[in-house]
């Protein structure tokens, strides 16, 4: 059968798609990128805001209306709150819920009459063959916390974390099958082994030792829980100098409104640290703009905060209020125009500070996994330094899923990406 996958929403999504599209290649069927060419239509849905929920039924609807014929299966954190409504959605025929999702394959197959032999493995990459190059390793689920704002942790239930050994033998498949980079992911990837005794310090320490992968990153992982000697691991250059660490808000009243565990703070001591042990080591965060109660003086201490860290890179998200959660029963719900103008301001940062990081690197050399041809005419390809920022060339020499060491000779003319002109003093744009 012809399988396509969709998701919508984090990247633990998108692992438990590579995951389940490696499983159905074993068992000999195809995997597509084209839903209106798959038998079975599989959509991994969103939560985690009103509009992730809305964005999910109606991406459920678009699905099954480009293939009728199609069988659909939804699962994720829109499929397990609603899950009596997601059944009868027009077109759903099966609902796999968050806590079932490791025998989603056998239930697929066994509902829709799907072979379920492994054979023998072959050449195919499921990854590859959905046109990406970085795998996305889902080493633990569910958390422990209940900011109140999240409806995530209600949806994808108590911690879980996999064990080391099979984390290192997905690791080890997928470099044999040509995987140059993977990126670490889970609900709380920095909760992992709170279940098991085992920690994310001696994880990485593990998979540094027993994979030969060239390139390890750390998804979004929350400013709590990392030990001491944490960022002692990246002296090993393959593990890659860039961490998301959601800050959220830079009002430590407003944390305390949301139940974070990091303090503005705490949080600059850990900004140091990663600063400390790797040059030009890039910080990425999540933020709240117009959280339940928040000030203009609360306001102005998160743009001074963000400003004063110089994040490389902001997730900006306007708060809407989600059903489910305490802080949806807060008082003080801040105007929706007031939360617009905060969106506004915050983005102006944002992309002032990514500039002034990126022209950090001007004049350096970076290494890059290639992930992208844009125009074959010009062969100009897109990938990712080991900071997690984009560079644009034209090199002769590029060739997709492989790693080269490249100049940094300028920024694109709207200051979001990084240039390696490679001969070529046109190539001035991103794209």
């Amino acid at each position: 059968m012809n399988i396509n996958f969709q998701a919508l929403g984090c990247r633990l999504n998108e692992a438990e798609l590579e995951t389940w599209a490696s499983q159905l290649l074993e068992r000999g069927h195809q995997v597509t990128t084209d839903s209106s060419e798959a038998d079975i239509v599989v959509f991994n849905s969103c939560a985690v805001t009103s509009e992730a929920d809305r964005k999910s039924r109606q991406q459920i609807g678009r699905l099954h209306r480009s293939n009728p014929g199609a069988k659909l299966v939804v699962t994720g954190c829109h499929a397990s709150l609603n899950r009596e409504a997601v059944k009868n959605y027009l077109g759903v025929d099966l609902v796999v819920d968050n806590q079932n999702k490791e025998t989603l394959v056998g239930e697929t197959l066994d509902h829709f009459g799907g072979s379920q032999e492994k054979l023998e493995p072959g050449n195919e990459n499921a990854l590859f063959l959905r046109g990406r190059h970085r795998a996305f390793i889902k080493v633990q689920d569910g958390c422990r916390y209940r900011c109140s704002y999240c409806i995530v942790t209600i949806a994808r239930g108590a911690e879980r974390s996999r064990s080391v050994n099979k984390i290192i033998d997905e690791i080890q498949g997928l470099h044999r099958q040509g995987i140059q980079e993977i990126a670490i992911t889970g609900v709380h990837v920095g909760g992992y082994g709170s279940d098991t005794g085992s920690s994310l310090y001696e994880l990485l320490s593990q998979i540094l030792e027993r994979t030969e992968i060239p390139r390890i990153r750390l998804a979004s992982v929350e400013p709590w829980d990392l030990a001491d000697n944490f960022f002692g691991l990246f002296r090993d250059s393959r593990l890659m100098p860039h961490m998301h660490l959601p800050i959220q808000s830079g009002s430590d009243s407003v944390l305390k409104r949301m139940a974070r565990r990091c303090k503005t703070a705490e949080f600059s001591q850990i900004v140091d640290k990663a600063r400390g042990a790797v040059p030009l080591f890039n910080i990425t965060t999540d933020l709240i703009v117009g959280f339940p109660g928040e000030t203009e003086n609360e306001w102005r201490q998160t743009m001074d905060y963000v400003e004063s860290i110089g994040f490389g890179h902001m997730h900006i998200f306007s708060y809407s209020r989600r059903e489910g959660t305490k802080a949806a029963r807060l008082p003080g719900q801040v105007d929706k125009k007031i939360r617009q103008d905060r969106s506004r301001q915050m983005h102006e940062l944002a992309a002032r500070l990514k500039m002034i990081e990126l022209e950090k690197h001007v004049g350096t050399r970076c290494s890059v996994l290639w992930e992208q041809q844009v125009n074959r005419e010009t062969n100009l390809w897109t990938g990712y330094t080991q900071h997690y920022h984009k560079i644009v060339s034209s090199d002769a020499n590029i060739r997709g899923a492989r790693i080269t060491h490249v100049s940094v000779d300028h920024l694109s003319q709207d200051g979001i990406s990084l240039i390696n002109q490679a001969g070529q003093s046109a190539i001035l744009t991103s794209f």
